[in-house]
């Protein structure tokens, strides 16, 4: 597994207003970069989308943790297996600190390639998570 880690980022939110929003797929599409993603599909605890320069990606609820974590996982037809990570901690009355984990199945040819982009849009997403108006 290769591992790729977001800068902590602040929000001005309790997590638990986060929590609600990210542990939802319907609500998720805000967050994503529309330069970057296309043909989105959510089913609540599910979507299906694609990403420029990795393709189709499926997502997938495994498990949560109110209001501290959410994990995801790959669902589907992807490119290669991952699990993503959304961790909560609040700082303070009102405010929260978000980190995300991405761990991906890569072989050496794939991680070549998709490196770059994964660590892009990991820190893309985080800082829309984060900006976000909750």
């Amino acid at each position: 597994m290769t591992r790729f880690e977001s800068p902590v980022k602040s929000i001005p939110h309790a997590p638990s207003r986060v929590y609600g929003m990210l542990s939802d797929f319907d609500n998720f599409e805000s967050l994503l970069p529309a330069d970057k993603v296309k043909n989105w599909e959510s089913y609540g605890d599910s979507c299906r989308f694609e990403v420029e320069g990795i393709g189709q990606v499926g997502l997938k609820i495994i498990d949560r943790e109110e209001p501290k974590t959410i994990k995801y996982t790959a669902d589907g037809k992807v490119p290669f297996n991952f699990y993503l990570w959304v961790q909560l901690k609040e700082v303070e009355d009102g405010h929260s600190k978000l980190k995300l984990t991405l761990d991906a199945e890569l072989n050496p040819m794939v991680k070549m390639v998709a490196q770059g982009p994964l660590k892009k849009f990991l820190g893309l997403l985080a800082d829309a998570i984060a900006e976000h108006s909750y």
